[in-house]
């Protein structure tokens, strides 16, 4: 049995199986993602969602759906499911499924009566393009299947209705047809590995809903059309292709292209590997650019995201042409910006004030996986130029102040990686100085002298030892309160709340804490913050604590970061623990990493989703598919071998 397997038990049960989704990607920000049962729960859930920059920065979902209904002896049998209004579900395709696994590719088995014949989903890489793999495994007499396509052409942030604008026309093209809905639009082709007949039958499926944009508050009702249906037989032993895609495709080749995607995967045999293949699918291609997506299935490429989840999903896997294509077009942007030249790349946000910071701390892990020699060669340029440009204040919104510490406006925009807006203000207004910015800036600093020091310039490098010294100095009498870090401090005001952010003092390579101030640090975060999913962003004993991620838009943005919990900060908590703790810290921290192999059979199967609820039983919410979260867990089960193999050496 594989490591993500479901039986027909949990699969008839809607209430667990509609919890459950699948995401498949072709590494160029198009998508595939529906629920274990073939049940759409949300507006951006569809068979074939792909990036349109003709129409608008969003995705668009093309095809939504494709059920399928298998005939024998004039019988239907029906496998879709859709919800309707009153908690109707129809048809109910699921009581058909046997199985369903997602080692290496997402694969579902069902039975009607005699007739046994699984599902196989591939998307293809760098091509908008889906492969579903029909094959009928156990058949008595003579089976016929059909196909019914329902069609969407909408931006994931909308819904369709049922209007006379539509255009009905289609062409046929090699054993299938091609249709487009309206104008702007790519046709969508849908082709068969073997002659099909299509029968035009046009109607629209009305009133679909999605109780996943129902919870959030958003308009969850859909009309879909339907062109007509595919109908053909199929043998005992015979598999058949289908493919959906924005081009006509040879249908000649559908097989060897299947076989061609399938060595290319990596197989969710543990733990691990569904981590690294769910690391893979945030690389996105565009012309000549490489990028990392901060998640799926809204989030585009964010600077923060990228720097913080880069070396997870690539030096952690020991992937270090991973991390090279993804640097060589952020060092690109990076130059132009810290010279004030336009960059022309796809990198978002990268003018937030902590962004350069964590672009220096991804240079220094890739120093620390391959040599600060090597790291100096790639990439010395940009990061002494980034120094510079921080030191000369030449940031808009990061200045360097007389006590060497760094001080950036947070009232009217979120200057952080807690960047929740409600009515166009933050609702965290970090601001003045923040207690990671500065954390990052000491060690950036160090780091810089490091480098220095490796080309010989013990000039330069005692400089930054000596502000970075300065620094240090600073950060203690601003930050420190006698038990643990101010998170946050501006004029007379000191923020105590007890927040994740100070974990990042004492987890960096190198801190401004002496061990004392490191343990207790530690014990603060882990006895208020910690929990099996992650870090809560807020101690539950503050009187702002929100533990759960719900309510409509402006109830979550003021939930998202005032208890929510982030697996994301468990790689600097790992750094921090083993720090203070040594080799007894190490069997506590493997015990944190069963909550997150949990989560690899629950919601976004084999992934992790965005944020967690403060409170047991910590559900999961937000983007079905988080970058950074996947990353820092790698991390953390990176940081905990290569520790422990030091210890045993």
């Amino acid at each position: 049995m594989s490591y993500l397997n479901f039986d027909k038990t949990l699969l008839i049960n809607l209430e667990k199986s509609l919890t459950k989704e699948m995401l498949r990607t072709n590494k160029s920000g198009a998508y595939s993602v529906t629920t274990v049962i073939d049940c759409n729960t949300r507006k951006y859930h569809g068979l074939l969602v792909v990036p349109l920059p003709e129409l608008s920065e969003d995705n668009y979902v093309l095809l939504s759906s494709f059920d399928e209904t298998v005939i024998q002896h004039g019988a239907e049998f029906h496998m879709g499911i859709h919800k309707f209004e009153g908690d109707n579900y129809s048809p109910k395709g699921h009581k058909y499924i046997r199985e369903f696994n997602i080692e290496t590719v997402a694969a579902t088995t069902y039975r009607v009566g005699g007739v046994v014949f699984s599902k196989e989903r591939i998307f293809i890489s760098h091509e908008n393009r889906i492969l579903l793999k029909y094959t009928l495994l156990e058949a008595r007499s003579p089976v016929t299947m059909r196909f019914n396509p329902l069609l969407a052409f909408r931006s994931v942030n909308e819904l369709c209705h049922e209007n006379d604008q539509l255009n009905k026309e289609y062409q046929e093209i090699e054993n299938g047809i091609s249709t487009c809905l309206y104008p702007n639009y790519p046709s969508l082709c849908m082709q068969f590995s073997k002659p099909v007949n299509f029968v035009f039958q046009p109607h629209w499926y009305r009133g679909v809903e999605y109780y996943k944009e129902q919870e959030r508050g958003y308009d969850f009702k859909e009309d879909l059309y339907v062109p007509g249906y595919f109908e053909m037989p199929i043998k005992k032993g015979e598999s058949v292709f289908f493919s959906a895609g924005v081009s006509v495709a040879d249908t000649t080749k559908f097989k060897k292209l299947y076989s061609e995607e399938l060595a290319k995967r990596t197989s969710r045999l543990d733990f691990f590997n569904c981590l690294k293949n769910a690391g893979q699918q945030f690389y996105n291609k565009i012309g000549d650019g490489h990028y990392l997506m901060a998640g799926y299935p809204w989030f585009k490429c964010r600077a923060r995201d990228q720097f913080v989840a880069l070396p997870g999903v690539s030096l952690a896997v020991d992937d270090i042409p991973f991390y090279k294509r993804i640097m060589s077009t952020a060092v690109a942007a990076i130059t132009n910006y810290i010279n004030h030249q336009p960059h022309n790349s796809h990198i978002n946000e990268l003018q937030d004030p902590d962004v350069l910071l964590w672009f220096v701390w991804c240079i220094q892990q890739y120093a620390y996986k391959t040599s600060i020699k090597e790291a100096l060669e790639e990439y010395g340029d940009v990061l002494f130029g980034v120094l510079t440009f921080i030191r000369q204040n030449q940031h808009p919104n990061l200045s360097l102040s007389d006590d060497g510490l760094l001080h950036t406006n947070g009232y009217d925009k979120p200057v952080s990686w807690m960047n929740g807006v409600a009515w166009g203000k933050p609702v965290t207004p970090r601001t003045g100085y923040l207690v990671e910015i500065n954390a990052l800036w000491y060690n950036a600093l160090k780091f810089g002298a490091d480098l220095a020091r490796q080309m010989d310039n013990e000039y330069e490098a005692d400089v930054l030892n000596y502000q970075a010294e300065f620094a240090k100095q600073s950060f203690i009498r601003t930050f420190w309160n006698g038990k643990y870090l101010h998170d946050y401090v501006v004029n007379n005001y000191k923020d105590w709340e007890v927040r994740p952010n100070m974990i990042f003092a004492v987890s960096l390579p190198y801190s401004t804490l002496d061990k004392a101030q490191q343990k207790s640090i530690v014990d603060i975060v882990t006895r208020e913050l910690l929990t099996p999913k992650g870090l809560r962003s807020l101690s539950p004993q503050s009187g702002f604590y929100r533990p759960e991620y719900r309510g409509d838009e402006v109830g979550r943005s003021y939930n998202y970061h005032n208890g929510t919990v982030w697996p994301w900060l468990m790689g600097a908590f790992s750094e921090a623990y083993l720090k203070v703790y040594k080799m007894s810290g190490l069997s506590f921290l493997e015990r944190r990493r069963i909550g997150f192999e949990s989560e690899m059979s629950e919601l976004c199967i084999g992934t992790l989703n965005e944020l967690y609820d403060g409170n047991p039983p910590f559900k999961g919410h937000g983007a079905m598919s988080f970058a950074m979260n996947v990353s820092e867990i790698l991390r953390m089960l990176s940081i905990l071998k290569k520790f422990e193999e030091e210890q045993n050496k």
